[in-house]
């Protein structure tokens, strides 16, 4: 089980009160939703190994080299320290990402990201490197294009909190997208992604996407197809498609994630029982993890 866990945290943050808090008053509402969650999906799949994938470069400045509108909306202009190009994260998240760490680390959960990488092609890393079944839980759909029934790699997406996950299989894609994993990643970058900044092709939105990529099998077939005058394309979507030559030539190696990344060595055993217990307990202490923190701990123990 490969967690995305700031799309976790995330949706920790924005499903659980900002009341929850430690004894000194800091909302601690991500770093207990965090944990519940995991608690839950344990519980839920009693996954045999587990990594909380991390996101060491939200915005890798590669991405940007070929694409520089990649999550430019996200920048903050200045932040409230001054310091430019950081993603804009609620205030009273931020604090709590190194809580989330220092926790996971201590607990014993393997916890691997890679300087210049997204959480997302960590995601890819190890999914290519398993020899068995993976589960991805995520609330991004980019990781769609990771899904392989043979290989029996499916995307756990949550419809509400964690407990209720949508399981995205290659039916499952195939019946809402029209396309494979695989497909899923040419669908993307051809409709574009403003949550993303990627602009896309003009005029080619999801449906007209999903269809060019069932008659030409891909984005080399397509673009083979503008070449090719007895083609079916229609004369505005040649045009289109041949205007957008520059953004389609930089744009897979943007939306694809990285299958090749250089990782630390984690074990991704789940542990029975906290690695570091003293140090588990003074952060418990420190921010008030309570139940939280028991549910995981008792559920880890089985």
């Amino acid at each position: 089980m490969l967690l995305d866990t700031a799309s976790l945290y995330f949706r920790a943050y924005f499903g659980v009160p900002d009341s929850v808090r430690a004894p000194d008053g800091t909302p601690v509402n991500a770093v207990r939703g965090l944990l519940d969650f995991v608690a839950r999906l344990v519980q839920d799949h009693h996954p045999d190994d587990l990594v909380a994938c991390m996101d060491f470069d939200w915005r890798p400045q590669w991405r940007v080299d070929l694409i520089p509108s990649y999550k430019a909306h996200r920048v903050a202009e200045e932040t409230p320290s001054g310091v430019p190009d950081e993603e804009e994260v609620p205030d009273t998240l931020a604090p709590q990402v190194p809580v989330i760490d220092e926790v996971l680390d201590a607990v014993g959960i393997a916890r691997v990201g890679a300087a210049g990488y997204e959480a997302d092609d960590v995601i890819g890393t190890l999914t290519a490197r398993a020899s068995g079944p993976v589960d991805i839980v995520t609330g991004d759909r980019d990781l769609y294009q990771l899904v392989d029934d043979r290989r029996g790699v499916r995307v756990l997406y949550p419809v509400k909190g964690v407990g209720t996950l949508q399981a995205v299989d290659e039916a499952a894609l195939r019946e809402k997208y029209g396309v494979d994993g695989p497909g899923y990643a040419d669908l993307a970058l051809l409709r574009g992604d403003p949550s993303d900044g990627l602009p896309g092709v003009p005029g080619i939105g999801e449906k007209t996407a999903a269809k060019l990529l069932a008659g030409y099998g891909d984005l080399a077939g397509i673009m083979a197809a503008v070449d090719d005058p007895s083609s079916k394309l229609t004369p505005t979507q040649r045009r289109r498609l041949d205007e957008a030559r520059p953004y389609l030539a930089v744009a897979p190696r943007v939306v694809r994630v990285a299958s090749d990344v250089a990782l630390p060595a984690a074990d991704p055993t789940l542990p029975r029982a906290p690695r570091h217990p003293e140090a588990l307990d003074a952060l418990a202490r420190r921010w008030g993890l309570g139940g939280s923190l028991q549910r995981l701990l008792d559920t880890l123990q089985g």
